[in-house]
């Protein structure tokens, strides 16, 4: 189970780190991600890291912006969020994959949070 949080509304230019806590059969989780999704497009890859040796990727946007990362011992995932942008309002998703697959696409991921709203104002 994924809890996410740590959503709200901030200016342009502001800051803020999203969590994502695994509960249940954590030692299963080989991947975790963020995604994002505004309404009527489809959910966006935001970044991932491996559970294990911690390795990051990061979707073409986030340039330098964002930062994920992981808390093994707590079971947790972070996402801090620098200089964000208007158009980076959107519901942020976490999610996890049992198995080592492609981190980019929302098919290859087991399990999914509930989200969390994010909205930068101009």
């Amino acid at each position: 189970q994924l809890q996410a949080s740590g959503g709200g509304l901030v200016q342009a230019g502001g800051s803020l780190r999203l969590s994502c806590a695994a509960s249940g059969r954590t030692s299963s989780t080989h991947t975790m991600g963020w995604f994002r999704q505004v309404p009527g497009k489809e959910r966006e890859f935001v970044a991932s890291i491996k559970w294990t040796d911690g390795r990051t990727y990061y979707g073409d946007f986030v340039k330098g912006r964002f930062t994920i990362s992981r808390d093994y011992a707590k079971n947790t995932m972070y996402l801090q969020m620098n200089s964000l942008k208007p158009e980076d309002t959107a519901v942020y998703y976490c999610a996890a994959q049992r198995l080592s697959r492609s981190v980019y696409y929302t098919p290859t991921y087991d399990y999914w949070g509930q989200g969390t709203q994010v909205t930068v104002s101009s």
